[in-house]
Formats: C-alpha cells, structure tokens, sequence
C-alpha cells in the first residue's frame, strides 16, 4: 500500500486509526495521569515553603546548630526537583517504546 499523500508530503502513519486504537489511548491516560500526578506534587512540595515561610514560624526551628529547618526543606527540594527529573526521564523512556511499537504496529498493518 502506498504512503497516504496529503499537502505535498508523504505520511508514512495512519494517525487518525492509531489515535482510535484502544492500546493508544490507554498510553496517552496512563502519561497524562503520571504527568499530573508528578506537577501536582511538584507544585504543592514546591510552594509549601514560600507559604511556611511567610505565614508560619515552624521552618525557624533549629535541627543542628544555627541550621533550621527552612534549610533542610530547602536542600530537600533540590533534591526532590532531581529525583522526579530522574523518574520522568525513565517513564518517559518507556512510554516513547510503547508508541514506537504502535506506530510499527500501525505501519505493519498498512503495509498488509
């Protein structure tokens, strides 16, 4: 079967029948939930401190020394910011296989 021809070039995917493909639309859930389930928690770790910080005096306490623990939740968000970068990468990897294997097999099935 031939590439579908449309404004001058060719589309070597059939998009509208892989977009209907229940295998696909369980992918794109499944990524849009991770997505929004990691910026949710992202947003609220993330403006927890400015909103501790101005409306309460808890972050004031001291853990060690002079350090309190506005440093420690501070140090902790960096490295919060690094591990959900880490876990996106790697779910992001996996979730680019599974629509590569839909689209090869979309592609296989045009060529049938």
């Amino acid at each position: 079967m031939e590439p579908i021809k449309e404004s001058g070039y060719t589309r070597e995917y059939p998009y509208e029948d892989i977009s209907n493909q229940e295998n696909f639309k369980s992918l794109k859930k499944r990524k849009n939930k991770f997505i929004l389930g990691v910026s949710i928690f992202f947003l609220v770790a993330y403006l927890t401190l400015p909103i501790l910080t101005s409306y309460t005096t808890i972050l004031n306490t001291p853990v060690i020394g002079d350090i309190s623990l506005v440093w420690i939740y501070s140090l902790l968000l960096f490295v919060m910011t690094w591990t959900l970068c880490m876990i996106y990468v790697s779910k992001a990897n996996g979730f680019d296989k599974e629509a590569e294997k839909i689209k090869e097999d979309a592609q296989n099935e045009v060529i049938k």
